[in-house]
């Protein structure tokens, strides 16, 4: 039960996800379904050359620049997974709030923000 409550938790979020998702789709990407989760990867000669990320998630759909980056990064990103499971749409909110308040303390808005802290020490070991 736990594990359906989750999906509909973060269903708002993945429905976000599923527009990018689609959008890459069209561009040529690719689709794999990975323990619940659809991770979409854009084509390597379609990629554009700047990007603010190279992996983004939404709700449980992870967006990628290729799928060698999304098989890096599955550990990380899975941590957000959990993220939009535990706080559904809400994170859509806390998140920039969360690097706001890095910024304010002087720290790294990306590096210092919260979710990112709790990714890399949860999900890729460090």
């Amino acid at each position: 039960m736990r594990r359906i409550w989750g999906y509909v938790w973060a269903a708002p979020c993945s429905c976000l996800g599923l527009v990018l998702a689609v959008a890459v789709l069209l561009a040529g990407g690719t689709l794999a379904r990975r323990a619940g989760v659809l991770e979409v990867a854009l084509r390597r000669d379609s990629r554009p050359t700047r990007l603010p990320f190279v992996a983004i998630t939404l709700g449980h759909v992870v967006v990628g620049i290729d799928r060698p980056t999304l098989c890096r990064l599955r550990a990380h990103e899975r941590v957000h997974v959990g993220q939009y499971e535990r706080w559904g749409a809400l994170l859509l909110l806390a998140y920039p709030l969360a690097s706001l308040h890095a910024w304010l303390r002087g720290r790294c808005p990306y590096l210092d923000n919260r979710f990112e802290r709790e990714a890399r020490e949860r999900g890729d070991g460090r």
